[in-house]
């Protein structure tokens, strides 16, 4: 749902500043997790009446700034060297519980600045996301102001949580991704139960998704090529790790449903100790289909662990392949380095070793991805994430190999981080340059940040440096980020 943009940038900060003025600074209502994920310290209460549904309610705020550097070896007619920024940040409300019933809503605004003659809309990198796209090219506008949270939850039932709306979904293959401006949200219905013992099981079935740099809804997997001298392309899942080949009028002419769920759940079983059993699975409807399953075991020493981990993905072709081809690039580039150019039938495997002691942890990660297909998951729930995923590296082609080192201090800090998290890693991609892709090592470093003499004040600073063998094609991606949480 889009709010008119007549909103303008001051009355939406001073809307946000005159509640942030209002806040009790006594305890943290809310905190920001490493992984970006809000943490609810204080929530409503249950109420016996209609009026205290309302009046118990909670308003969460949210005051963010961001700023992306994306620096090119050297600059072409498709690589620009760029800086964008924005400004903005959320309200969320949250009713009391009456009867198992309570709802929210959020508001979201972003603002973005930078220079369209120096560096075109088209050539941005990670800060696309700050602003729509979409609407950019077809209104001039740089600020975004939706509804980005809109949903009803039943806590009625035992141990079960029903969610109906627009919403933030954080399962395998759907997260909220909230690193930019503005979360990734989807619209349908999520059951989340824990009945079992030792067991947690989420089950969604979703009927469309907005991408962050969105302001409307659209398909979960169909890119828009409906009427592309609009940029109709900008208006659809144009995720990065979209399907291109799946296109609108691809899918109309094989008799499609252009507008597809996506049904998705997750399982979780602990019961047999230091054992951790997930499973996963997505299904989008005569399309394509995803399986995972994954292994955990923490071995307890005297003063640290250590936790091996597998993981196996089976991605299964259902007519999906002989419409956008084996490629994430589409039908064309599917001709060029696959084996079977009409299937996406496929498969990953990854491993990992995780040790803890004290303050720090190590994550040796590798990944393969089988020389069959590329696969599809476009929905920011990344299938090397935990392994071989450093920020925006997209390690799931096919025939690539993907190996990576990874050092966190201070990040199992309960609540806010007073003490500086500081995250390094190394990555690897062994790729096959007959797909079109080439070898690169990718250097990260972050740091987060609660400002220990005002704790709801967060800074994060990300840089990331990629060597790559393809030419003129090594690159700087720096990111300064601002949270003040209410």
């Amino acid at each position: 749902m889009k709010i008119n943009t007549k909103f303008s940038t001051a009355a939406v900060v001073v809307l946000l500043a005159a509640s942030a003025l209002n806040a009790d600074e006594s305890l943290s209502k809310h905190t920001l997790k490493s992984n970006y994920q809000v943490n609810y310290n204080i929530k409503p209460k249950s109420v016996d009446n209609l009026a205290d549904m309302f009046q118990e309610g909670i308003l969460y705020g949210r005051l963010r700034s961001n700023t992306f550097l994306y620096d090119w070896e050297k600059e072409t007619a498709s690589q620009n060297s760029h800086i964008i920024t924005a400004i903005g940040g959320s309200l969320i409300y949250r009713t009391a519980t009456l009867g198992g019933v309570d709802f929210t809503a959020g508001l979201y605004y972003s603002k973005a600045f930078f220079d369209e003659d120096d560096d075109p809309v088209a050539r941005l990198k990670p800060g696309r996301d700050l602003l729509s796209r979409y609407d950019f090219a077809t209104s001039g506008d740089k600020s975004m102001t939706l509804l980005g949270q809109a949903f009803i939850s039943y806590k009625g039932l035992s141990k079960t949580d029903i969610r109906l709306g627009r919403q933030l979904v954080e399962t395998f293959y759907t997260k909220s991704s909230d690193t930019k401006m503005i979360p990734n949200t989807f619209e349908g219905i999520v059951i989340d139960n824990k009945t079992l013992s030792q067991t947690s099981l989420k089950i969604a079935y979703l009927t469309k998704q907005k991408q962050r740099d969105h302001t409307s809804s659209h398909s979960v997997l169909m890119y828009d090529d409906s009427d592309t001298a609009n940029q109709s392309i900008w208006n659809a899942n144009d995720d990065s790790a979209m399907h291109k080949g799946l296109l609108y009028t691809a899918l109309k002419a094989a008799g499609k449903d252009t507008d597809a769920p996506l049904i998705t759940g997750d399982i979780q079983n602990k019961s047999v100790e230091n054992l951790t059993i997930n499973a996963s699975f997505y299904n989008v409807p005569e399309l394509l289909s995803q399986a995972m399953g994954e292994l955990n075991y923490k071995m307890k020493f005297d003063g640290f662990t250590l936790t091996p981990g597998v993981r196996y993905i089976q991605q299964f072709d259902d007519k999906a392949g002989e419409i956008g081809g084996a490629s994430l690039r589409g039908k064309v580039a599917s001709n060029t380095g696959y084996k079977e150019i009409d299937s996406l039938d496929s498969k990953m495997i990854a491993a990992r070793l995780v040790g803890n002691y004290e303050n720090f942890k190590l994550n040796l990660g590798y990944s393969q991805v089988f020389d069959e297909a590329d696969l599809v998951t476009p929905w920011q729930g990344f299938p090397t994430a935990g392994y071989t995923r450093s920020m925006a590296r997209l390690n799931w082609i096919a025939n690539t190999k993907s190996y990576r080192a990874e050092l966190m201090i201070n990040g199992n800090q309960a609540g806010a981080y007073k003490d500086i998290v500081t995250q390094l890693s190394i990555l690897h991609a062994d790729a096959d340059e007959s797909k079109g892709e080439f070898d690169e090592n990718f250097y990260y470093v972050g740091f987060i940040q609660n400002i220990p003499s005002f704790i709801d004040l967060q800074w994060r600073i990300r840089l990331g440096y990629t060597d790559t063998k393809k030419v003129d094609s090594d690159s700087v991606d720096g990111r300064f980020e601002v949270n003040y949480l209410f």
